[in-house]
């Protein structure tokens, strides 16, 4: 594990330190090639490219899983993993079910008109699930629970397969727990491409979501508004916020295990006193070095001033984990404004939310949560007004409108209402 120390030099400038440092390993990368590849190619590129970056043995014939594949896979895996995966999944369902309004808001103005909105599901969404490092069989529940709760009629998933061309069990089973219609194995921007612009096997959907490394990223980033997405998620990323109460063990642990993600999210341990910051530090050169997968995963360390600094720091640096590890964490939650999730107090584990808790995994990355949140339903629901004028409102409307059309220099707009205010 790479430990750097970054003296408080105010919420702005640490942080933008800690970026810096923190993305110097991410590498830069260009979709432009791939994309072209599947505009032009459809399956038979995606297929190529599959092979090619999945590292697939086994030449794979179709794109599309057979669909007996997933029920199978659900019926084969083990019981208590099964019942963990269930529990998961009703907990997702529960928070996304909390997310929907499906009431319809009418305004009825003092002109006459009236003007409704109402929100309505997207037609199809693709979901990408991660693989390559391992199976995630938790992105798949975090992406398609909140896609069918908002109403989505078409699901399809994307996901790398492993050596032998196919899907992993784990994948396969969470995917017919939440009633995924279609499965794809491909993986990587091409899977994104694929969604986005559609094959001769794969039809094209309205938006895409899902984590994923630098590539669908990239990808996701290019399609944005041919399509929608959920966001550019990168790295995962923690910062712990510790206090004299916190057990160094346990916030060593919650850092290294984001680590397990990768060696470019950005880690942070934030202290005032700095007893606790080196303990938490030590203890995570601790925990690390006694266990595989860690890497050489960025820990930043950033002693402050006082506990509102730490907050400040936390919202300008807007992590995608954040844990209040401090004795006040329940009334310090309440002024944090910019994280993707905040886990408050010592029991309150980044893993929790990862797995079982309910909340979403898919959050926003390198500083996206000062202007987006978690993955939820109002990702595949989008809003549609309807305006309804009267007469007598058009006869009031029309001048106004005429007025302003006029000098915006559309004349004709100002006529397309004045004739049904003279009609009216």
């Amino acid at each position: 594990m790479r430990t750097r120390r970054f003296e408080w030099e105010g919420a702005r400038d640490t942080a933008a330190a800690i970026r810096r440092w923190s993305a110097e390993a991410t590498p830069e990368v260009d979709v432009g090639p791939i994309e072209r590849e599947v505009r032009e190619g459809g399956d038979e590129a995606v297929l190529r490219l599959t092979a090619r970056f999945d590292a697939t043995v086994t030449p794979l014939e179709s794109l599309r899983v057979s669909p007996d594949e997933p029920a199978r896979a659900l019926a084969s895996i083990d019981g208590e993993l099964r019942e963990a995966l269930e529990l998961a999944a009703k907990n997702i369902r529960a928070v996304a079910e909390a997310q929907i309004d499906t009431a319809q808001r009418v305004v009825s103005l003092s002109e006459g008109q009236s003007v409704a909105v109402r929100e309505v599901p997207v037609g199809a969404a693709g979901l990408y699930a991660p693989g390559g490092r391992a199976a995630y069989p938790s992105s798949v529940l975090m992406c398609a629970i909140p896609a069918r709760v908002a109403g989505v009629e078409r699901l399809a998933l994307a996901s790398p397969p492993g050596p032998d061309g196919k899907l992993s069990p784990l994948v396969l089973a969470a995917a017919e727990l939440c009633g995924v219609d279609e499965l794809y194995a491909m993986g990587g921007a091409q899977a994104i491409f694929a969604f986005a612009y559609g094959t001769e096997t794969i039809a094209a959907v309205d938006v895409i979501a899902g984590p994923g490394n630098d590539w669908v990223r990239e990808a996701k980033r290019t399609v944005s508004g041919l399509v929608g997405i959920d966001s550019l998620a990168g790295p995962s990323e923690l910062m712990v916020i510790a206090g004299h109460d916190t057990d160094p063990e346990w916030a060593a642990l919650d850092l290294c295990a984001q680590a397990e993600h990768g060696g470019e999210g950005a880690l942070v341990a934030v202290a005032v006193e700095e007893a606790v910051l080196e303990a938490v530090a030590a203890a995570t050169e601790q925990v690390a070095g006694k266990r595989s997968g860690i890497g050489d995963a960025p820990l930043a360390l950033a002693q402050v001033p006082d506990l509102s600094d730490a907050i400040d720091l936390a919202n300008t640096f807007a992590p995608e984990h954040l844990e209040l590890l401090e004795e006040d964490a329940a009334l310090l939650g309440p002024s944090v404004t910019t994280a993707g999730c905040v886990f408050v107090g010592r029991y309150g584990a980044t893993a929790f939310g990862d797995y079982a808790a309910g909340s979403n995994h898919v959050l926003p990355t390198g500083g996206a949560g000062r202007f987006s949140g978690p993955l939820g339903p109002s990702v595949f629901r989008r809003k549609i007004s309807t305006v309804e004028v009267t007469a007598e409102a058009a006869a009031k409307l029309a001048p106004h409108v005429d007025a302003i059309a006029r000098a915006e220099g559309f004349p004709v707009h100002g006529e397309s209402a004045m004739i049904r205010a003279r009609g009216a």
